[in-house]
């Protein structure tokens, strides 16, 4: 069986991936990084989302001889100055807290409020790439694809699915949060969705 390694130990991101892989792709065998906890988690030392997806990719195909997919997600608040973008997953402060990151986030918007009125625009952005091992044809190339879902942030939490910021953002064009949609929705709407279905055809060819 063909194998790619997802290069997270998020769980949500990992239930995602292997959910829209298994769609297209069910004779790959999609490992992540809960299945080598002996690796150490890749440092984000990137400026853009490419950048720490390329790092990520590339770093943990080296280390397992496999082709590996890895993404870098953020979302982007307009009043925010397009904060918190790349820090979206340590906003807070500690890495995955998800509760504190919207709390901080909910508090900032507030904060801004207190002047007047402020535009509560938002995209979702994902940037993924594939790397490929050295026995590989295709050896030192990284293949990159991207996906955003605009929407708009919102005071109250609502929602238990997804992850993230997913209970505070509402994507245009829909009333319920992403984190109240059905799965296979939010994949067909999503920016990890969008950048997913671009690569799946390189992945499945290339494997």
């Amino acid at each position: 069986m063909r194998q790619l390694i997802l290069a997270s130990r998020n769980a949500g991101k990992i239930l995602e991936f292997k959910r829209m892989l298994e769609e297209s792709a069910s004779d790959i065998e999609v490992l992540s990084l809960l299945d080598f906890p002996e690796f150490p988690d890749v440092e984000e030392t990137g400026t853009t989302l490419q950048e720490n997806s390329r790092l990520k990719a590339v770093q943990i195909t080296e280390l397992t001889g496999k082709p590996c997919l890895a993404d870098d997600s953020g979302i982007f608040i307009d009043a925010l100055g397009g904060d918190p973008g790349i820090y979206s997953a340590r906003w807070s402060g500690v890495h995955g807290d998800d509760l504190a990151n919207n709390a901080k986030v909910l508090r900032q918007i507030h904060e801004l409020e207190v002047s007047g009125p402020v535009t509560r625009s938002a995209q979702f952005r994902c940037v993924v790439a594939l790397s490929f091992p050295s026995t590989h044809p295709r050896s030192g190339e990284v293949h990159f694809e991207s996906g955003e879902m605009r929407g708009e942030i919102i005071d109250t939490p609502r929602g238990d699915h997804g992850f993230g910021y997913d209970p505070i953002f509402v994507p245009d064009g829909y009333t319920q949060t992403s984190a109240q949609l059905r799965a296979q929705e939010k994949d067909r709407i999503s920016h990890r969705g969008q950048a997913m279905r671009k690569i799946l055809p390189v992945l499945i060819a290339a494997l």
